[in-house]
């Protein structure tokens, strides 16, 4: 009987210290895993030209639709070139310049402040002036953060045409899960840019 309690009472021990060693082991080993994100099947790169008979022209990507802009205060030819499979768009706004240049500077500092009202959210603004395959001058804007639209641009030839575009996204928060859909939208922003044409 003395036996059977010190044989068990040495197992007790034993397994109790194989389990001290093992769950302190796995404590000091244990690295958290990153957030996962699901995979996002991107269409691929294809474009078509605009039908629609605008003051503007440009290439636009194949997996997009072009909607009418519906919002009270849209003018005429202001559309949504819209990505149904990834919840975003790209608002298209076109203005006819006057003979004066007092509407250009206001069109201009109008970019400016819808641009500056991102920033409450954006970890960052990127402005540059470039220079279209098709000559056009364009002023690009990269917005980084959680922010409902990443990029924007205008561009005008100063004396009849002004167009303005922005990337809107579906949903604003975890910019992270959402990086390969803004490079993919922006390199086609960019197609649009280099195609742009104006109609005289």
């Amino acid at each position: 009987m003395i036996f059977f309690n010190r044989t068990f009472s040495f197992l007790l021990i034993v397994v109790f210290a194989y389990f001290a060693v093992s769950c302190h082991s796995s404590e000091s080993s244990y690295t958290p895993k990153p957030k996962g994100y699901p995979r996002l099947d991107l269409p691929a790169f294809a474009y078509q030209p605009l039908q629609e008979i605008h003051p503007y022209q440009f290439e636009y990507s194949k997996s997009a639709v072009i909607l009418p802009d519906t919002f009270a205060r849209a003018e005429p030819h202001w559309i949504f070139i819209s990505y149904p499979t990834l919840n975003a768009s790209i608002q298209i706004t076109y203005k006819a310049l006057g003979t004066t240049s007092t509407q250009l500077s206001k069109l201009i500092g109008d970019a400016y402040k819808l641009v500056a009202a991102h920033q409450v959210k954006a970890s960052g603004v990127k402005e540059q002036v470039l220079k279209s395959k098709t000559g056009k001058t364009v002023v690009l804007f990269e917005i980084d953060g959680d922010v409902a639209s990443p990029a924007q641009f205008f561009s005008t030839d100063t004396t009849q045409h002004y167009l303005r575009g922005a990337l809107y996204l579906g949903t604003a928060d975890q910019q992270d899960s959402l990086r390969p859909v803004v490079d993919y939208l922006r390199q086609d922003m960019m197609h649009l840019l280099n195609t742009l044409k104006w109609r005289n």
